[in-house]
């Protein structure tokens, strides 16, 4: 069983920054890949970035070049550095873990990120 607690969201304006962490415990795998999803209002849940053990990251189109996602010293903790935040990057985000070899995610249970125009 594997935990995964959210924090760091919150009300910013359009332009300005934000940093999600997470920080997972329990039987986590050595080698796995753990991310951040979101969810608007009214919309499904979408990736938005993974980093797997060795660092190798992966992004959806909408956040390339603004968001970084990046681990902790202790490889258990992940960051979304969130830079240039618009008003349609309000959602509810969720950090997700998994084994390499497992398709099936643990799940956080999620921090606001509200931007205002």
């Amino acid at each position: 069983q594997v935990q995964l607690v959210e924090s760091g969201g919150g009300l910013v304006q359009a332009g300005e920054s934000l940093r999600l962490s997470c920080a997972a415990s329990g039987s986590i795998a050595s080698s796995n890949i753990m991310g951040w999803y979101r969810q608007a209002p009214g919309k499904q849940r979408e990736l938005v970035a993974t980093i797997t053990t060795g660092g190798t990251t992966s992004y959806a189109d909408s956040v390339k070049g603004r968001f970084t996602i990046s681990r902790g010293n202790t490889k258990n903790t992940v960051y979304l550095l969130m830079n240039s935040l618009k008003p349609e990057d309000t959602a509810v985000y969720y950090c997700s873990a998994r084994a390499m070899w497992d398709l099936t995610n643990s799940w956080g249970k999620g921090t606001l990120v509200t931007v205002s125009s």
